[in-house]
């Protein structure tokens, strides 16, 4: 059975979901992976409306178009971040209040919680987001950081996430973190750190994402194969290394599409993430969920560059598709059929 083909909803909350599944449905996607922000999935509103999951589901069934994960990055962030007024823009009304940052630490907590159980009305079994971190600043080794602050960021994730992970558990969902540079976990020995923290507790896993790895050095595919059972979901995007003597990889505190930083995101398929190998790596785990297209490109339209050409096609062997830009909105549909049939677990 081959790999269903989704769309992450997150850079499309400035449209009713309405129109993004009347788009999606249009281009070809088998299903959506929901935002918990716009109007596309309100966890308050799931709990408090006994209609409110039919709802959506019956919205997404109209366009012929399945649901296998939500996302909650944004609430997610907030939990071991040291807040400060840049969460105010992220973080719903209710969850910031006045600000403080130990009543938005507790409250982003039991937001997660009932994310969980939102899920589980919903019916699906997996929640995409992120853990925030108290210790990225410490990334540099500069002044020099005691092992024990270190051991502390940690401490905290054990005592701020366990009780989140217990609501998981009771709801029979799963938590896959996006490892990303600024959250407890942002490469493979951070990742490892974090299970261990835990406890190894399979409530506890990672939404892949190819792009915010390649630009560190790390190869993606050893990621999966480091952790071929806690790949829970995954997300296809894209990203860029350019560096030119003059670059730099942590991007001289530049905005994202300014060309002046030492790396970008890209439309799949229109970076350095080779496809192939991140394939194979899925097979070999036996990953046979949802392969979840974000887009996140400020150098191309996003109806141009969120569901097209992924790199590669699986016949008798992988081989390289040919894209082109010119090619128009008409070629998404033939496109998304194309990548249903790519990526068949072994």
């Amino acid at each position: 059975m081959a790999r269903p083909v989704t769309l992450f909803t997150g850079q499309w909350a400035d449209l009713p979901l309405e129109e993004i599944c009347k788009k999606a449905g249009e281009w070809g996607f088998d299903g959506l992976e929901l935002a918990c922000w716009g109007d596309h999935f309100e966890v308050d509103k799931a709990l408090s409306d006994d209609t409110y999951c039919a709802r959506k589901r019956e919205l997404l069934e109209k366009y012929d178009l399945q649901l296998f994960a939500i996302s909650n990055h944004l609430v997610g962030q907030a939990v071991l971040d040291t807040i400060d007024a840049r969460h105010k823009a992220i973080l719903p009304e209710y969850v910031w209040r006045d600000g403080k940052p130990e009543g938005v630490n507790l409250r982003a907590a039991e937001e997660m919680k009932n994310t969980a159980r939102a899920a589980k009305k919903l019916g699906v079994s997996v929640v995409n987001g992120f853990t925030g971190s108290s210790i990225w600043h410490l990334v540099y080794d500069f002044p020099p950081v005691p092992r024990s602050m270190i051991d502390a960021g940690y401490a905290l994730l054990a005592e701020r996430w366990n009780p989140i992970l217990d609501v998981f558990q009771e709801c029979g969902v799963k938590f896959a973190l996006e490892v990303h540079p600024t959250e407890i976990a942002f490469d493979i020995y951070s990742a490892q750190r974090s299970i261990d923290a835990l406890d190894a507790r399979e409530e506890f896993g990672f939404n892949f994402d190819p792009s915010h790895l390649l630009w560190q050095g790390v190869d993606p595919a050893e990621f999966i194969r480091f952790f071929p059972d806690r790949i829970y979901h995954v997300h296809m995007k894209d990203a860029s290394v350019t560096l030119n003597g003059r670059t730099g990889i942590l991007s001289s505190h530049l905005a994202f599409g300014d060309h002046r930083r030492g790396w970008d995101f890209r439309s799949v398929g229109r970076g350095g993430v080779r496809f192939e190998e991140v394939i194979r790596a899925l097979n070999q785990a036996r990953y046979a969920g949802p392969l979840s297209i974000e887009w996140e490109d400020s150098g191309m339209d996003r109806e141009a560059g969120r569901p097209r050409g992924l790199p590669v096609r699986q016949e008798r062997r992988f081989r390289t598709v040919p894209t082109g830009l010119r090619r128009g909105v008409r070629r998404l549909t033939q496109s998304a059929r194309r990548m249903r049939t790519l990526f068949v677990p072994m």
